[in-house]
């Protein structure tokens, strides 16, 4: 079995008493099944299982409300869950207490096409949201692969394959409806596009994790659907190669709207799972947007650049079907990595540093890991300087556990040491929260503590996460 999170819990009859006035409160939404407390203790990593003591799932704030007073009465633990497809350990209850599970909350409140905006309550995932967008012309664009939902990837400051282009969700949050420690709601901006009135609030919750409130709307930027779009994929000799391609294609200029890189082990695995025939070389992924003439021109000059790496097999998809068929193996690659090892879970991490120094950081890794005892991959959002590693690990084995720690310390150190940051977008959690203080320097962290300590003071709100222990 996994190793058990050890931690603190309120004595049982105050637990007892709070559940009680949750279920008054609540009904059959407050909930402490079994199944679904082990169901919310979890993600989708390596990360050890922290059950909550019970689940609530509210339908608005003010029930949002309701539930966080109550738990600030008890000095209950609390901690927000989206569709729980973070990676780095944000849901699990490191102390016990409740799990508030948005994803009831899914209404769209209000779309605005002329101010290209829409607000949605925090439960709506990026897909429903661009379904119900599709015959408006307009869609929204950060895409992180999985259909998490909006307040989860504005908690977790969520980017994906169209960072490149559209941005992160630290971008596209235009504001926020939050609920504080103490049960108070606040909204942290209008709609306007700009403001100089007071400290940017929206900026403080988005990335934030649940730790300095739970946030329940959302006001996000929407985005004309391109004209024409295509995409293409084309394998390379080697890492070097395909890298250096994305690298000149962000430094020419050409305004791609994604380009993903995937590493020959990934391409194995995306054969193996999706019954695909490309070739099994490290390689690119684009997708160009614009005008039909745009298209074609950023298409062929990318092209070229890639044919000057040794780029091979360059192959074009027009229509939708192709392009979804293409992107899917993309997104698929997480469970196509799993599968290449039954019953292994995922360390899967993420680094980013400037461009420039990308190829430098996934070629150091390669070597690295070369002798690793596990199935390790690379693959990622190029574009941005931001790759991820997985490494395929029996987390049951504590040689492989060490071994997967040590080298994500590898990988994360000399990122640090080309001037990156050690999470470009899964977040801190539990799993990065130890590498803040190499970040950002004692200073910086001992002011995020200030601001924690004074925005909540009981420690209630997902507690053990993104801070260092000390």
């Amino acid at each position: 079995m996994a190793q058990q999170v050890q931690r603190r819990r309120l004595p049982d009859d105050r637990t007892a008493s709070l559940i009680a006035e949750l279920k008054d409160l609540l009904g059959e939404r407050c909930t402490t099944s079994a199944s679904e407390r082990e169901h919310h203790g979890r993600g989708e990593s390596y990360h050890a299982d922290a059950a909550p003591d019970a689940v609530c799932y509210p339908l608005s704030t003010e029930e949002v409300s309701a539930i966080v007073r109550l738990c600030g009465k008890h000095g209950a633990p609390i901690v927000a869950f989206g569709t729980g497809t973070s990676l780095e350990g944000h849901v699990a209850a490191l102390e016990g207490g409740i799990t508030i599970d948005l994803k009831r909350m899914n209404a769209i409140v209000e779309v605005n096409a002329e101010d290209l905006d829409a607000t949605v309550q925090a439960g709506v995932t990026r897909k429903q949201l661009n379904a119900y967008l599709r015959d408006t012309g307009l869609f929204f664009p950060v895409d992180p692969g999985a259909d998490a939902s909006l307040g989860g990837m504005a908690a977790t400051r969520a980017s994906g394959t169209n960072a490149v282009r559209y941005g992160t969700m630290r971008e596209n949050v235009i504001a926020l409806t939050v609920v504080l420690a103490d049960g108070k709601v606040v909204k942290t901006a209008s709609r306007a596009r700009k403001s100089s009135a007071g400290y940017d609030l929206t900026r403080l919750f988005v990335g934030s994790e649940g730790t300095l409130g739970i946030i329940t709307e959302v006001t996000v930027k929407l985005y004309g659907i391109p004209e024409a779009m295509s995409a293409a994929v084309c394998a390379f000799p080697d890492v070097g190669a395909a890298v250096q391609t994305a690298i000149e294609t962000i430094q020419s200029g050409i305004p791609i709207s994604r380009v993903e890189f995937l590493d020959d082990r990934s391409m194995v695995a995306v054969n193996r799972y999706a019954k695909l025939d490309y070739p099994e070389k490290p390689t690119l992924f684009f997708e160009f947007v614009g005008t039909e003439a745009g298209v074609a021109e950023q298409a062929e000059r990318v092209r070229e650049l890639a044919l000057g790496n040794g780029g091979e097999n360059f192959q074009w998809a027009t229509t939708p079907e192709e392009r979804s068929r293409l992107w899917q193996a993309r997104h698929d690659v997480h469970y196509a990595c799993l599968a290449m090892r039954p019953g292994a879970k995922s360390w899967s991490t993420d680094a980013c540093v400037p461009i420039s120094r990308l190829g430098e950081l996934i070629l150091y890794m390669r070597e690295q890991t070369k002798d690793a005892p596990f199935y390790v991959t690379s693959l990622g959002h190029v574009g941005d300087g931001n790759f991820h590693m997985g490494f395929l690990i029996d987390v049951n084995d504590p040689a492989e556990l060490a071994e997967a720690e040590r080298l994500n310390g590898v990988l994360l150190q000399r990122t640090l040491e080309l001037h990156g940051t050690c999470t470009g977008e899964h977040g801190v959690g539990s799993g990065k929260s130890k590498y803040l203080r190499a970040e950002h320097g004692d200073a910086a962290v001992d002011l995020m503590r200030l601001i924690k300590t004074a925005m909540d003071p009981q420690n209630i709100l997902n507690p053990g996460k993104v801070l260092p222990a000390n």
